[in-house]
């Protein structure tokens, strides 16, 4: 593929995120918590290992869990995903499914000096809001009840650009530059049908507006041709640096029609201030012999009891929040030319963590097991990979979740951007 196609297709692919870049997820009443549910940094190819990547170079793959692990992508790649994603959500009184899908991610790598320094920048969903809760209240000193109803939506998106330099054979070090932004909204509406005249609804508008940086800094370490072959064995750190981002609330009162047409309407409410993410920190590793398998492992660890917000609700019910992840994958032959199967990758991981929010005052824990596959087109791939697993209990958080997920995307990898060589 040419220069030219190469730059066009990114460029077509852009617009198009333009207008759905944060898209609608399927709904979660634990979305209500702070910014949201993190969407995480892991592509295709890491969700079919149950996330992992921290300590997992890779070549035909971008890692932009780690930018310390670009340095392995010594040709222009580029790739692309989306998720549909199902929650079956139960208590005692409640089972709901719910179901959505979106872009999930558009992300590019291209060697600056194939081997010792490659940039990536990106585009993807940091975070994701969409929960609809409706319930009767009784209202003081009347015997009307107000059909009320909570709903946010929304969440915070970052386009991002990594670089990874090599600085020994075996030592490489990264950084990760994003910028945070998009906004998101919370409302709260009651509607009261009285039988004197028409009926209306109250609604209270509450928006955070989010524009700033934040950076991640990474590290890799590699040893190659272990037991006289050509088994290596990685291991890579991240750290997040906390940040405080810039960022708008404002405060909106207005009456509505039933088509939420705007009768009257009143700011209550407009304020800057900042929103404080959490510092961050992960650890992998991984083993693995060539281009034909790997094992690795991963952990994650952040304190979001340390976030603070310019909406005072989002900071209650926060917690220290984990991740821990193994998996990994085998392509039989590589470079098999009598079958196609021998050439695709396989692969399967699981998960297990503790979420950032505390449910009716109790730990609320995830544990789901993933697998997936890529089929082979010369150097680039179609992928998918799937999740399935559940969230909370009835038993300590009331709610529980049920879920799966299915991840489709493509890879394209080419010298587009390297200047050919003529003798």
């Amino acid at each position: 593929m040419s220069n030219v196609r190469g730059f066009l297709l990114l460029t077509a692919i852009a617009s198009l995120w333009a207008g759905r870049a944060v898209g609608q997820a399927a709904q979660s009443p634990f979305s209500t918590f702070g910014i949201g549910e993190k969407y995480g940094t892991g592509l295709i190819h890491n969700q079919g290992m149950g996330g992992v990547g921290i300590g997992t170079p890779q070549v035909w793959f971008i890692n932009n869990q780690n930018p310390a692990m670009l340095v392995y992508n010594a040709l222009t790649a580029f790739e692309a995903g989306i998720v549909y994603e199902s929650r079956n959500i139960t208590s005692e009184t409640t089972d709901e499914k719910t179901s959505g899908g979106n872009m999930n991610y558009l992300v590019t790598s291209f060697p600056i000096k194939p081997g010792r320094w490659t940039t990536s920048v990106g585009l993807m969903p940091l975070t994701t809001v969409n929960y609809t809760l409706e319930y009767d209240d009784n209202i003081s000193g009347s015997e009307s009840i107000a059909r009320v109803t909570e709903s946010g939506s929304g969440g915070l998106s970052q386009v991002y650009l990594s670089n990874g330099v090599r600085l020994t054979k075996r030592l490489s070090v990264g950084l990760t530059a994003a910028y945070v932004f998009s906004s998101i909204l919370d409302e709260y509406s009651n509607y009261v049908n009285e039988a004197l005249g028409a009926p209306f609804r109250v609604k209270i508008s509450e928006r955070t507006y989010v524009r700033d940086f934040a950076f991640q800094a990474g590290v890799a370490y590699r040893m190659d041709s272990l037991f006289n072959n050509d088994y290596h064995f990685n291991v890579g750190a991240i750290y997040g640096l906390g940040t405080d981002l810039n960022a708008t609330f404002s405060r909106t009162f207005a009456r509505t029609d039933f088509l939420d047409q705007i009768i009257d309407s009143l700011t209550l409410e407009s304020s800057r201030g900042r929103l404080t993410l959490p510092s961050s920190l992960g650890f992998g590793i991984s083993f693995g012999k060539g281009m034909k398998w790997v094992v690795g492992a991963d952990f994650r660890y952040e304190d979001w009891s340390e976030f603070r917000s310019v909406r005072p609700e989002d900071e209650e019910g926060l917690d220290v929040a984990w991740r821990a992840a193994l998996g990994g994958e085998i392509t039989p032959d590589p470079y098999a030319v009598d079958s196609f199967l021998k050439r695709v990758t396989y692969r399967m991981g699981l998960h297990y963590e503790k979420a950032p929010f505390l449910a009716n005052s109790k730990e609320v824990k995830d544990f789901g097991i993933n697998f997936g596959f890529s089929l082979p087109a010369g150097r680039s791939s179609l992928d998918m990979a799937f999740s399935v697993g559940k969230r909370g209990n009835r038993a300590e958080n009331i709610l529980e979740e049920s879920y799966y997920k299915v991840y489709f995307g493509i890879t394209l990898n080419d010298q587009w951007f390297i200047k050919p060589k003529y003798d």
